[in-house]
């Protein structure tokens, strides 16, 4: 059987025998043609495009431990609210990541003081989520 692969911008024809591949031929690939923009035509309103999630912003007053996304992601779920008090070990935060769900964790006991981030935010490695006193 033959096929003609391609991989950054070269096309590779290749021919596979029980378990034994055989590059026959390299050329590089062809550009692909512009496709042509439509002019906007007079139509009714599109639609408003979906609203996005606000990315998460650290805040500069934060009061106690700050407790931070330790990899970038999408906020599922927030599990505690302001002046809960947490154990060590306890789910604070649900954090998308690569299509798994991390739990963060709390580090220490303590009394969550504050929630700086929201349900479906976009947070960056480091990004504050919350405080913890």
């Amino acid at each position: 059987m033959k096929y003609i692969v391609t991989i950054n911008d070269k096309n590779y024809e290749v021919e596979v025998e029980q378990g034994k591949a055989t590059i026959i031929k390299t050329t590089p690939a062809a550009a692909p043609a512009p496709q042509p923009v439509a002019a906007p035509a007079a139509a009714p309103a599109a639609p408003a495009p979906q609203p996005q999630p606000a990315p998460a912003a650290a805040p500069a007053n934060v009061s106690g431990e700050a407790i931070k996304a330790p990899m970038p992601g999408t906020i599922l779920d927030i599990k505690v609210t302001p002046g809960a008090s947490v154990k060590e070990g306890d789910i604070l935060v649900i954090l998308e990541a690569m299509k798994m769900e991390n739990e963060i964790l709390a580090p220490r006991d303590g009394v969550v003081s504050q929630i700086i981030t929201s349900k479906g935010a976009s947070v960056s490695t480091g990004d504050v989520l919350l405080s913890l006193n």
